[in-house]
C-alpha cells in the first residue's frame, strides 16, 4: 500500500479538476510522540525526519495529479489569507504567516497543517479557484472563513469540506469561548453544552456551519470525525500536547 493509499479523500461534488486530501499519521519515518508521517517542523521533531515526510508527501500528491511544491503557511490562529506563490522555487522556499490560503494556478498545492483545529477545503462549482483555511476557534470566531470567501467571486457558488477536526464530544472550552461566538452571533449559542464544573462542550463543527451558511455557502459537507477520539488515524493536541501535524491539502489539476 502507497502513502497515498493513507490519506482521506473528502466527499463532496467538487468539479473534476480539483483534487484534495488530508494525511493520516500513517506513512512516514517520524518516531514517537510523532510517528510517523508529521508534516511540521515546530513540534520539536527531527527537521530530518520532517524533511523526508515531505518529500514523500510530494510524491504521493503528484501520483494523484501532477503538481509542484505545496504553499505552506506559518499558521498564528489568525484571519490572513494569501494567494499561493506560482513560482514553485519561491513557493518552496516563502512560508508566509497566515492561517488559510488560495490560488487560481493548476499544480500548485494549498495547505494547512492541523491536529485537533479544523481545516475547511473550498472551491467553486467551476473548478476556477479552490482554498483551504485553517481553523482553530479564534480564527473561526474571528472571521477566517469569511475572509476565506471573499477571495471568491459569488459565495452561492462556492462548496466546503470540513475536514478531521476535535469532535463535540471531546471539546471542552471555558465561558470566555462561549461568550465570543455569541458575542458575533447570538444564535452559536446552541452549538454549547452547559457542563457542571462551569465549562463547556463546543461543536466547532456546528460553528463553522453557521458561519459558512450565513456567508451565503448552501452546500457544505464532511464534519463527522473527531481528532481526539480516533487516535490510529490522526494527530491529535488536545489527547498528547506533544504530537505531529497532519496536512490538509488542496490543488487544481
Amino acid at each position: 500500500m502507497g502513502l497515498k493509499d493513507s490519506f482521506l479523500i473528502p466527499e463532496w461534488p467538487a468539479p473534476n479538476n480539483v483534487r484534495a486530501v488530508v494525511t493520516t499519521r500513517h506513512g512516514g519515518s517520524s518516531v514517537a510522540p510523532y510517528d510517523g508521517l508529521n508534516l511540521a517542523y515546530h513540534v520539536g521533531d527531527e527537521p530530518t525526519k520532517v524533511v523526508e515526510n515531505r518529500r514523500k508527501l510530494l510524491t504521493a500528491l503528484n501520483e494523484i495529479a501532477p503538481c509542484g511544491p505545496p504553499q505552506w503557511l506559518q499558521q498564528v490562529h489568525g484571519i490572513e489569507v494569501v494567494d499561493a506563490f506560482s513560482e514553485p522555487k519561491r513557493r518552496a522556499q516563502t512560508v508566509p504567516e497566515a492561517d488559510a490560503v488560495t490560488t487560481t494556478h493548476r499544480g500548485l498545492p494549498c495547505v494547512v497543517m492541523t491536529a485537533d483545529c479544523l481545516p475547511v477545503f473550498f472551491c467553486d462549482r467551476y473548478g476556477n479557484r479552490v482554498a483551504v483555511a485553517h481553523a482553530g476557534w479564534r480564527g473561526l470566531c474571528n472571521g477566517i472563513l469569511e475572509n476565506t470567501l471573499a477571495k471568491f467571486d459569488n459565495p452561492a457558488e462556492v462548496m466546503c469540506w470540513l475536514g478531521p477536526a476535535i469532535g463535540a464530544k471531546a471539546f471542552e472550552v471555558g465561558a470566555e469561548v462561549r461568550d465570543a461566538f455569541i458575542k458575533v452571533d447570538p444564535a452559536a449559542k446552541k452549538a454549547f453544552v452547559a457542563k457542571a464544573n462551569g465549562k463547556y462542550m463546543a461543536d466547532i463543527y456546528d460553528l463553522a456551519r453557521q458561519r459558512l451558511m450565513k456567508a451565503g455557502i448552501g452546500m457544505i459537507n464532511g464534519g463527522d470525525l473527531c481528532t481526539v477520539s480516533d487516535e490510529e488515524r490522526f494527530f491529535s493536541y488536545r489527547r498528547e500536547q506533544t504530537t505531529g501535524r497532519m496536512a490538509s491539502i488542496i490543488w487544481l489539476a
